[in-house]
């Protein structure tokens, strides 16, 4: 919704702010809330917070019309509507209240939300990923700002933990572009970099035709197991944030990984279905994290 128009909606209070965030959180995050739920109630909100951001972010990429406006004037004004609400000037959106207030409670660099909205806005537009170099960039405006902000609610010391957060995002961002190969493809957004599909002769066709030859399960393979040594990289994080935090993270690494072995397991089928992590495996993953000291 254009600023001028929501800037003469009222603002909820905090605690209704959190309450719709949690709805969102709820309804949508999918992967993320279940790893949520491990954590204490004021960092669980946080992550509501933040998670309903994204995911007006996601929206206005992904369905536009959902607000009277192109998309590039929607994130425009979706821009000004961030600077305005990280200033303290919450009316609007009823995400702002609870937003404002986890990043000022969690000390969250402000251009990591920036950073988040140049990545949907390159997203607007058919694009082919040329290098892998590219990919890294990309992934890390979409993803690892996220894991970054992330990494604030849950508390660290080391700066290390920056470094790692950066590149479980990135290998989270490459497990979810194997699982949406095709459906990527089919909107003209081909992530899969140009020059790993010439090395192993697949085209840009292909992706969307469906078919799944043995150039194409080979070319899947290189970039899982690319995906699997960002997460191998990454390891160390859990160790680096603070204690209380530390099952949550290692709940959703493990749901990440666990879809990434999945896509392995069907032989790269992604052309033909689509795979998930069913709900009662994420539901196993939490108790074991729970029980976990």
């Amino acid at each position: 919704m254009p600023a001028a128009i929501v800037a003469d909606i009222a603002a909820p209070s905090v605690e209704q702010s959190y309450r719709y965030c949690r709805r969102i959180a709820r309804e949508r995050a999918k992967n993320f809330y279940y790893s949520f739920l491990l954590l204490k109630k004021p960092q669980r909100d946080a992550m509501c917070a933040l998670y309903a951001f994204m995911r007006r972010c996601d929206d206005l990429s992904d369905d536009p019309a959902m607000v009277d406006a192109s998309p590039r004037q929607s994130i425009a004004f979706w821009r000004m509507d961030l600077d305005r609400a990280l200033a303290g000037q919450v009316e609007g959106d009823p995400i702002w209240p609870a937003f404002q207030d986890t990043v000022k409670r969690y000390s969250i660099p402000h251009r990591f939300f920036h950073e988040m909205i140049d990545g949907i806005a390159s997203d607007l537009e058919p694009r082919q990923i040329g290098t892998f170099e590219e990919l890294y960039g990309y992934c890390y405006r979409v993803a690892s700002v996220v894991g970054l902000a992330i990494v604030h609610i849950f508390g660290f010391q080391s700066m290390k933990a920056l470094l790692l957060a950066e590149k479980c995002g990135v290998a989270f961002q490459l497990t979810n572009i194997l699982r949406d190969v095709r459906e990527d493809a089919e909107l003209g957004r081909i992530y899969l970099p140009l020059e790993d599909l010439n090395r192993f002769g697949v085209s840009t066709e292909q992706l969307k035709s469906g078919k799944e030859d043995r150039a194409f399960r080979e070319l899947m393979q290189f970039e899982a197991a690319r995906a699997h040594a960002f997460y191998d990289e990454s390891a160390g994080l859990v160790d680096l944030i603070e204690p209380d935090s530390r099952r949550s993270l290692w709940a959703l690494r493990q749901i990440y990984l666990r879809l990434l072995s999945r896509i392995e397991r069907a032989r790269y089928s992604v052309l033909s279905r689509r795979i998930n992590l069913p709900a009662r495996a994420k539901i196993g993953l939490l108790l074991r994290a729970f029980l976990k000291r």
